[in-house]
């Protein structure tokens, strides 16, 4: 399993509800987590099989941005 890695604009709990049903609905994310502490409010995901595009185009499609840091 890989880990990504990704710089986001997701500041709060709010910002997290609002992408929860995009990266619980796809099936090849096992796990993801933000970190609020972090500045850059790093969002890291485990997968096996997800690019680092396909989660870009889901934060997108929930209003945010990321960019891949790893």
């Amino acid at each position: 399993m890989k880990e990504l890695l990704f710089k986001t604009n997701i500041k709060c709990g709010g910002c997290i509800a609002k992408v929860t049903p995009f990266l619980n609905g796809a099936k090849q994310i096992e796990e993801w987590k933000v970190d609020l502490e972090n500045p850059e409010r790093v969002l890291s995901i485990k997968t096996e099989e997800f690019s680092s595009e396909a989660v870009i185009g889901l934060l997108k499609k929930a209003g945010y941005t990321a960019e891949k840091i790893n």
